[in-house]
């Protein structure tokens, strides 16, 4: 039989399990149905709060990190922009526009507001109607109102993650999940506590609190805005170790929960070690900035090809296989000396067989 990529997650039907992550790919309508054209499986759009007057992006917000000798390979990216600066009701008919125009294809709306029940349960019930399939909650952006408790502010407290998730909880209808922050000293910390809240999902991980570096000639941060910088957030290849370790502990630690797994996922095989190591989806937001919209098509061929080479006909052959490898290191230690103690005993007369040519080569050093 061969492999598919259709997987379904929270009852949610995904045509692939490839879908753009929060920021500059889903801005609006038109980027997000041009998206569903080329192929993914699912968009969760650019962050919303109820009052985008509060919103002033500046320019320029990106900042690319070279590689030293090849000068045009970008093996990490920075960002200072904020959530959507667009009005709250614009978002509203555009949701459902493209839920008219593209019912089969999973729209997730990524909301975000100050800690106050009031505006999150107004923000999920107005949304709501519009007709999307799931909210992701933003606990995790590392700039920009943390001052108003907003974004990775929340994330890095449990107790206040919680109590957000709870309001949520109570007025949700769609599954909900709760998007991680990086920038903490446990990962499994806030994801257990919007869990228990009721959550139906984890996204992780948001990009990594960073400062891109320091022009010599100017001698001023960058991205330099009229002279001054503020830091922002990591995100591209160089972060995928980062995400990977902390996607692992979370998926180990909560093994039933649906976790959309991201950071630095730029090709199919990428994709495929998330899936690995226990992800249900997966997301992609610098890969698309830099590669555009249509890479797409070479990341669900590269998937199916680590699929099949494995003998995986869906995603949950492929999910998790990589997680009973993981130990401690005193354990690696005890395994090296039990493998060194059975190499050693190949040589023994009682261990020959029979097949002595096999058996001579395997003494042989040369």
């Amino acid at each position: 039989m061969a492999a598919t990529l259709r997987t379904t997650v929270n009852g949610m039907e995904f045509e692939n399990p490839f879908l753009l992550a929060s920021g500059p790919p889903g801005t609006n309508a038109r980027v997000i149905c041009r998206s569903f054209d080329l192929g993914w499986g699912g968009v969760v759009a650019k962050t919303i709060s109820l009052d985008a007057s509060k919103v002033i992006n500046v320019s320029p917000r990106y900042a690319k990190l070279r590689d030293p000798v090849e000068n045009k390979t970008i093996v990490g990216f920075e960002n200072i922009e904020l959530v959507s600066d667009r009005p709250f009701e614009t978002w509203l008919e555009e949701f459902k526009q493209i839920k008219a125009d593209y019912p089969n294809n999973i729209l997730v709306a990524s909301v975000m507001e100050e800690y106050d029940k009031q505006a999150w349960q107004e923000i999920i019930q107005r949304v709501q109607e519009t007709g999307v399939d799931a909210f992701e909650l933003n606990f995790s952006c590392p700039h920009g109102m943390p001052e108003r408790k907003m974004g990775m502010a929340m994330g890095q407290n449990p107790d206040i993650a919680k109590k957000v998730c709870e309001w949520v909880m109570e007025v949700a209808e769609v599954p909900v999940w709760a998007k991680m922050t990086p920038n903490v000293a446990n990962i499994t910390e806030a994801p257990e506590a919007c869990l228990n809240a009721g959550v139906d999902g984890i996204s992780a991980i948001n990009t990594i609190l960073s400062v891109m570096g320091v022009n010599l000639k100017t001698l001023k941060p960058m991205p330099t805005v009229a002279g001054y910088s503020t830091p922002g957030g990591y995100s591209g290849q160089a972060v995928r170790p980062i995400a990977l370790r902390q996607v692992m502990e979370i998926t180990r630690a909560f093994p039933d929960t649906e976790v959309s797994g991201m950071g630095g996922i730029s090709t199919g095989y990428d994709a495929a070690e998330f899936f690995l190591l226990g992800c249900s989806t997966v997301q992609v937001c610098t890969g698309a900035m830099l590669q555009g919209y249509e890479v797409i098509s070479k990341l669900k061929a590269e998937l199916l090809e680590v699929m099949n080479d494995h003998g995986c006909e869906t995603i949950d052959d492929l999910k998790g296989k990589a997680l009973e490898f993981f130990t401690t290191h005193t354990d690696l230690v005890e395994r090296q000396a039990i493998a060194k103690a059975e190499k050693a005993a190949t040589g023994r007369d009682d261990n020959w067989k029979g097949k002595i040519k096999d058996e001579t080569d395997s003494l042989t050093s040369n």
